[in-house]
């Protein structure tokens, strides 16, 4: 009876090692696919409404909410809820919104007024509004470092800097061309794509000189730009050559340059995850994981929607949000307008959220 009982005992321990070794390979093996951004699917669809174009959208992860610019008034959704919880009026031909949490107030660049507006990040309340030194105000950024808030103007090709505390310009960047998009290095430094030059500027922050001006290779149409701050790699989304440009920070050589989907207008860089992010008007999100400072996996393209080239990342969920609508066929081009948008189906537009 009791080698029965042993070999009863023995049988058990056996299958316990089969039954460890198997959830040890099975979570091996899925670390790998979910790392390269394999996983990424779209979780809801979220139709909002609301009137206007839109451009560039920035989420607040501490009072989970997202700012959605619609070109004469923003947007503000609750990110949990995936309701409209408020709205920023008298925004003309808005691009993008800054938030400064540490000083409470919002900024938005107001394309076609040449302004910024101000607002309270708490009720959406106007404070006031501030004229840039430059046309067409596109892309906006706010520097916790220096406390200043900074808008790219794509028609003068420079950019404005603003004292938030004050809410005074206190200085214009001369660009040498049409600047993009900008990212912060965290050691009082930014970086900015001049897209009619394919190249990238750098300059200070606080004294506003430039320092450096580095040609992009392979890259043309440099538009997206986010940055791993910690390696000191820029990751630029290349929307006429559909490529991502990843250059090292400190030299501005481009050290890899995956492909991606056509068209791409926003990028973001997840440094928990090391993956980095493209949205592109063909309605894909292209996600490449960085190995290591100097290694880079082919992307990984997952279908959103049509239309959905700007994005957003939260940092704390991971979750990455995209806004489009449904397009009518683009009209036939004309000597004033050679260039025609595809007309938008009314209240057909929606928040696309993707998560791990």
């Amino acid at each position: 009876m009791r080698e029965k009982y042993r070999q009863i005992l023995v049988v058990c321990k056996l299958f316990l090692v089969l039954v460890c070794c198997a959830s040890f390979v099975s979570i091996v093996t899925a670390v790998p696919q979910g790392s390269g951004g394999a996983g990424y699917h779209v979780v809801r669809k979220l139709p909002i409404g609301g009137e206007g174009r839109w451009d560039y959208l920035t989420v607040d992860p501490e009072a989970r909410r997202i700012y959605i610019s619609r070109s004469t008034h923003v947007m503000v959704v609750d990110e949990d809820s995936g309701k409209v919880v408020g709205d920023i009026p008298d925004t003309k031909g808005v691009h993008g919104i800054a938030l400064a949490p540490d000083l409470g107030k919002g900024y938005t660049s107001n394309g076609e007024a040449g302004s910024v507006s101000i607002f309270d990040i708490k009720t959406l309340k106007l404070l006031s509004t501030v004229k840039t030194t430059g046309q067409n105000p596109d892309s906006i950024l706010y520097d916790p470092m220096t406390k200043r808030v900074f808008t790219f103007n794509g028609k003068s090709a420079n950019a404005t800097a603003i004292d938030a505390t004050t809410d005074k310009v206190v200085g214009t960047i001369a660009l040498g061309g049409k600047p993009e998009t900008p990212v912060l290095d965290g050691k009082g430094n930014i970086f900015v794509n001049i897209e009619t030059k394919n190249s990238l500027a750098e300059f200070d922050a606080k004294t506003l000189a430039v320092a450096h001006t580095y040609p992009l290779a392979g890259c043309k149409g440099p538009s997206g730009i986010a940055m791993d701050t910690a390696a000191r790699r820029i990751f630029i989304g290349c929307s006429d050559s559909n490529v991502m440009a990843i250059v090292n920070a400190d030299t501005g050589k481009v050290i890899a340059a995956p492909k991606i989907a056509e068209d791409t207008d926003a990028s973001s860089f997840d440094p928990e995850s090391h993956l980095a992010f493209a949205s592109s008007e063909n309605g894909m999100l292209s996600i490449i994981h960085e190995e290591s400072p100097d290694k880079y996996s082919a992307a990984v393209n997952i279908k959103t929607q049509d239309g959905a080239r700007t994005m957003t990342l939260d940092p704390k969920t991971h979750h990455v949000f995209v806004v489009t609508a449904d397009l009518k066929p683009a009209p036939p081009p004309t000597k004033e307008d050679p260039d025609p948008r595809r007309p938008i189906v009314p209240g057909t537009f929606v928040l696309i959220e993707l998560a791990p």
